[in-house]
């Protein structure tokens, strides 16, 4: 485990980006005009990465939990996705995102589960940002997922119960493949963390802000990651 220490850039960030809903209404508008202003700041946020020296970027874009929301919100941000991949997939490729995508996919119609495939593939040799998004995602149902992957293992012989360990265990997560993230950051002034990388926050800091997402800029965020690298990590120790 890392030694406390401050001074340090936040290489990987996690965001829950909340408050669309609540801006669209402060403007009279559906909910679904602020998903897609919130689309659009995503696109700035991963353009502002490479300069504030993030090189891995989660965002939440649909929880496990989201699909109790109405039906036509539901089809809306479903096609929100299937438009932001189709839109944006040579700029990331033009401008080396690696892009993943985290969550259950059996539930997800298969038409965007092929481009979500399809652009994983196209990006796979990028390596300048690496931008996960978690969509049908949840904490709990990935935790849920990995033990039945790894007890299976157990069931079939290739894996001794003795040899189990936190280790093991993150091997069969959806993130196996990126680090931890340092900070986790909540827009719209809720201070909670509704399911989000419950396993590999563990030792995150986090980050809870008023301000909605659709006008969360990348002003915002290196502020942000400035006050990030002024804190004390401890990972359990006590401090200096």
């Amino acid at each position: 485990m890392p030694a406390a220490k401050t001074g340090q850039r936040a290489e990987h960030v996690a965001i829950i980006m909340d408050g669309n809903g609540r801006w669209a209404q402060a403007r009279g508008r559906p909910r679904l005009f602020g998903h897609h202003a919130g689309a659009r700041r995503v696109s700035e946020i991963v353009e502002a990465c490479p300069e504030l020296g993030v090189r891995y970027l989660t965002i939440f874009a649909f929880s496990t939990e989201n699909w109790r929301r109405t039906q036509s919100e539901v089809t809306g941000l479903m096609t929100l996705f299937r438009r932001y991949i189709l839109k944006e997939a040579q700029r990331l490729l033009d401008r080396g995102v690696r892009v993943r995508f985290i969550g259950d996919r059996d539930r997800l119609d298969p038409k965007l589960v092929r481009l979500m495939d399809d652009l994983e593939v196209l990006t796979r040799g990028n390596d300048h940002v690496h931008l996960t998004i978690a969509l049908n995602y949840g904490g709990r149902d990935e935790v849920t997922r990995a033990t039945r992957r790894l007890a299976r293992e157990v069931a079939e012989g290739k894996l001794n119960p003795e040899d189990v360990s936190a280790e093991t265990l993150s091997r069969f997560l959806d993130t196996h493949t990126l680090p931890d993230p340092d900070l986790v950051i909540r827009t719209s002034g809720e201070a909670r963390i509704s399911n989000f990388l419950l396993w590999q926050s563990a030792y995150s800091e986090y980050e809870f802000i008023d301000t909605l997402w659709p006008d969360f800029t990348a002003a915002h965020f290196a502020r942000i990651l400035d006050s990030f690298g002024k804190r004390e990590r401890r990972y359990g120790a006590v401090g200096g």
